[in-house]
């Protein structure tokens, strides 16, 4: 392979690298303002989704399940669901 080629391909593999860095940020923008309900504004900083994580954390469930019990929600389900609901579980059948 002569030095033109490798020259061209190096090009081309930092360009893609450096493209898709770019890409990544920009999708992890728009999908954390979509996540925060802020889709009308594109523009995101550091500072911004630092404290959204940090807000994401500090309200992180309890781990306590609490089930369902109304009644609508009642009526269409199974006594095995409902047996799992009752018992604390979190349910695994439909």
């Amino acid at each position: 392979m002569n030095i033109a080629r490798r020259w061209v391909l190096t090009a081309v593999l930092a360009g893609s690298m450096v493209g898709g860095g770019v890409g990544a940020a920009i999708m992890n923008a728009t999908s954390s303002s979509a996540a925060t309900g802020n889709g009308s504004r594109s523009t995101s900083t550091a500072a911004t989704n630092a404290s959204t994580a940090a807000t994401a954390r500090a309200a992180a469930p309890s781990g306590t399940f609490k089930p369902n019990e109304n009644a609508a929600h009642e009526a269409g389900e199974s006594a095995q669901r409902e047996a799992q609901e009752d018992a604390g579980q979190v349910p695994t059948v439909p």
